[in-house]
C-alpha cells in the first residue's frame, strides 16, 4: 500500500471512531492536546510518522505483537488481535500494516521476539513467604508516611531526568525515612504511580490524595494503595480478568519496548515491597484475590501486622516513647509537635521549644497541646513538658500579623519595640518590604507570605483574622491536579472538535492535500477535470500554485500557464 494511500485509508478509519477511542488512541502516543492537526489527514500522516508508530510498538503486548509479526510476514491477524492492532493504528481494518508500521517492526525487531519469561517466576510458586511479604508491607506504609511528611515540609527536588537529585536521595535516608538511595527511588516512584504525590516539572510534591491518606489507619493506607498499584499496572502486565499475568512473564510482556526487561523489573519490586509479591514472584493470600482481577482481602494480612497503640509515655526529659507502632492519626499530629528520633515498633519523639513553636505556627494553642497529649499519655503532662508549652505559647503571639480590608495593606505589630525596631531593619525581610508606620509595620505583600517571612527570620508571630483571633494557615503546597487525572476525552476535547470540524468533507480535503504536497515537490500530475458539459477531461501539468480555491500548472504539452478551480477536480494522480 502507498504512503499516501495509507494516510487516506487511516483518516477515514479515525473518521468513523468514536471520541473515546481516539483519545486513548491519541494518549498511547502522546499526542500534544495542543497539537496544530487541522483534519484527520494530518492526524493520519502524524501517526503513521516513524517516531509515533514506535511509540505504539513500545506498549504493544505481547500477543498483539506477535500478530503484527505475523501480519508484516504477510498472515492475516487473527481476532481480537486485530482490532486492537487496528485501534492503535497499526494496521488498515482489513488487518494489513500500514508501510511505516512494517518498517519499525523490521527495525526494531528484525529477528521476531524472544522469549523472555521466568518459568521459575509466578502464580504457581511452590512456598510464598508470608511473614516476609506482610514485614515488607508494614515497613514500605510507614516509609511512604515518612515520605510524604517530609514532602510536606518541603519538596522533594527532581533533576532533568525527572527522579530524585542526590541530596534529596541523603535528605530521605538522613531522616531514617529510607535506608538506601535506591529505595528512595523505589518509593517515591511508588507514591507518584499511586497518586499520592504529583509533580510541578521541577519538585515532587504531595497530592491531596496523599494529603488524606496520610490520616488513614495502617491497614486502610496498604488497602487502597495495592489496589491503587494493581490499577497502575501497565496494560501488558494486567490480564483478561483485571489482575495481573504471573509475574514470570513481564519480561517478556512488551517484546517491542527495548527497556521493557527493566520496567518489569521496577514493577516488581513496587508489588513485592508493598507486600503483592514475594521475592520469587509469588502471591500471598491476602492478594490472590486482587491478582486475580477482584478487591484487596485484608484478613490474612490483619493477623500477621504489629498492633497499633493508641497512647505513648510522656517522659520529664520531654520524649515521648510509643510501646508499639502509633495509629497513623496520632503519630501524624505527634510529629506536628515533637521530632521522632527514631522509628520502630517502639517510636521515639522529641519536644523542645522549637517543635512547640511549629505546633503553634500551623495553628495549635496551647489548650489544645496540653489537651491532646494528656489524652494521649500513659503518665500524664509531665511538669517540664507543660511549662515548655507555657513558655512558648506566651513568647510566640508577641508579633501578630493581620490583613487590612479597607486599605488592602498587611499589618504587623507587636508590643515589644526591640522586635519593632529588630523587624523593620533586618535584612531577610526585605523580600516583603515593611515600613514603618507609626506603632506598626505595613506591608504591600499579603499577610501569609508576610507571615511565613517572619516565621522563617524566627519572630514569633501569629496570623489574625480581622477581629484579632488567630487563624492557622496551611504552608505545605499540595501537587496540582493533572491531565492524567482527567478522562482522555476531556484532554483531547479541543483537538477531536477541530478534527471533527475539518473533516465534513474528507474527498475535498484530501483532493486539496494532494494538490498541495504536488505543488511544494513541483510534481508533474495528471488532473481530472469536470466540464460544464458534464465530460471529463485529463490535463498533465506541472503544478506550481495552489491558492483561492484554484490549482496553477504548467502544462507542458500545449506549453501555456493553466489554472483549474478546485471544485471542478474530480481526481489527481502522480505520474512516473
Amino acid at each position: 500500500m502507498p504512503e499516501t494511500s495509507a494516510q487516506r485509508a487511516l483518516a477515514v478509519s479515525l473518521s468513523a471512531r468514536p471520541d473515546a477511542d481516539l483519545a486513548r488512541l491519541f494518549a498511547d502516543r502522546q499526542v500534544s492536546p495542543s497539537s496544530t492537526w487541522r483534519d484527520m489527514f494530518d492526524a493520519a500522516e502524524a501517526l503513521l510518522d516513524p517516531a509515533s508508530v514506535t511509540r505504539g510498538l513500545v506498549a504493544l503486548p505481547r500477543s498483539a505483537a506477535l500478530a503484527l509479526l505475523a501480519a508484516v510476514a504477510g498472515e492475516p491477524a487473527p481476532e481480537p488481535q486485530r482490532s486492537e492492532l487496528a485501534s492503535r493504528a497499526l494496521v488498515d481494518d482489513d488487518g494489513h500494516p500500514f508501510p511505516s508500521v512494517v518498517d519499525a517492526v523490521r527495525q526494531v525487531a528484525p529477528d521476531g521476539i524472544a522469549d523472555m519469561s521466568d518459568p521459575r517466576s509466578g502464580h504457581g510458586a511452590a512456598a510464598v513467604d508470608a511473614e516476609a511479604a506482610a514485614e515488607a508491607a508494614f515497613t514500605s506504609a510507614a516509609s511512604v508516611a515518612d515520605i510524604l511528611l517530609l514532602t510536606l515540609d518541603a519538596p522533594l527536588g527532581r533533576i532533568g531526568s525527572g527522579s530524585l537529585g542526590a541530596s534529596e536521595r541523603r535528605r530521605l535516608v538522613d531522616a531514617g525515612a529510607v535506608s538506601t538511595p535506591a529505595e528512595a527511588d523505589l518509593l517515591v516512584g511508588l507514591a507518584f504511580a499511586v497518586g499520592l504525590l504529583g509533580t510541578n516539572e521541577r519538585a515532587w510534591l504531595v497530592s491531596p490524595t496523599g494529603r488524606e491518606w496520610l490520616r488513614l489507619p495502617t491497614l486502610e493506607r496498604w488497602e487502597r494503595t495495592a489496589a491503587a498499584l494493581r490499577d497502575a499496572l501497565p496494560a501488558a502486565f494486567r490480564s483478561a480478568a483485571g489482575g495481573w499475568i504471573p509475574r514470570g512473564q513481564w519480561p517478556g510482556a512488551t517484546p517491542f519496548d527495548p527497556d521493557g526487561p527493566e520496567r518489569a523489573a521496577v514493577w516488581a519490586q513496587r508489588l513485592e515491597r508493598w507486600g503483592l509479591l514475594d521475592v520469587a514472584g509469588g502471591v500471598p493470600a491476602w492478594a490472590r484475590d486482587l491478582s486475580d482481577g477482584g478487591s484487596v482481602d485484608v484478613s490474612a494480612l490483619r493477623d500477621l501486622l504489629p498492633p497499633e497503640v493508641d497512647r505513648v509515655y510522656l517522659q520529664n526529659d520531654l520524649t515521648a516513647i510509643a510501646p508499639g507502632p502509633l495509629a497513623p492519626h496520632l503519630d501524624v499530629r505527634l510529629r506536628s509537635m515533637a521530632a521522632r528520633e527514631s522509628r520502630a515498633q517502639a517510636s521515639s519523639y522529641r519536644f523542645s521549644a522549637a517543635t512547640i513553636g511549629a505546633a503553634i505556627t500551623a495553628g495549635e494553642t496551647a489548650d489544645s497541646l496540653r489537651e491532646f497529649l494528656s489524652g494521649l499519655s500513659l503518665t500524664g503532662l509531665p511538669q517540664p513538658l507543660a511549662y515548655v508549652i507555657e513558655r512558648t505559647a506566651a513568647e510566640h503571639g508577641r508579633v501578630r500579623v493581620a490583613a487590612d480590608p479597607t486599605s488592602l495593606l498587611t499589618r504587623v505589630t507587636t508590643e515589644d519595640e526591640t522586635l519593632r525596631r529588630s523587624m523593620d531593619v533586618d535584612q531577610s525581610l526585605r523580600s516583603v518590604a515593611l515600613t514603618r508606620t507609626g506603632d506598626e509595620l505595613v506591608s504591600h505583600v499579603s499577610a501569609d507570605v508576610v507571615f511565613w517571612a517572619l516565621t522563617d527570620a524566627h519572630y514569633p508571630a501569629v496570623a489574625v483574622d480581622a477581629e484579632g483571633r488567630p487563624r492557622a494557615l496551611e504552608r505545605a503546597k499540595l501537587a496540582a491536579e493533572t491531565a492524567s487525572d482527567h478522562d482522555p476525552v476531556d484532554t483531547y476535547t479541543p483537538l477531536l472538535s477541530r478534527l471533527r470540524t475539518g473533516a465534513d468533507d474528507s474527498d475535498a480535503a484530501w483532493l486539496e492535500r494532494e494538490l498541495d504536497q504536488a505543488v511544494r515537490a513541483r510534481a508533474v500530475v495528471d488532473v481530472t477535470v469536470r466540464l460544464p458539459d458534464g465530460s471529463a477531461r485529463v490535463f498533465r501539468l506541472e503544478a506550481t500554485g495552489l491558492g483561492g480555491g484554484r490549482l496553477r500548472g504548467r502544462d507542458r504539452a500545449a506549453d501555456v500557464e493553466r489554472t483549474l478551480p478546485l471544485s471542478h477536480i474530480d481526481a489527481v494522480s502522480l505520474v512516473g
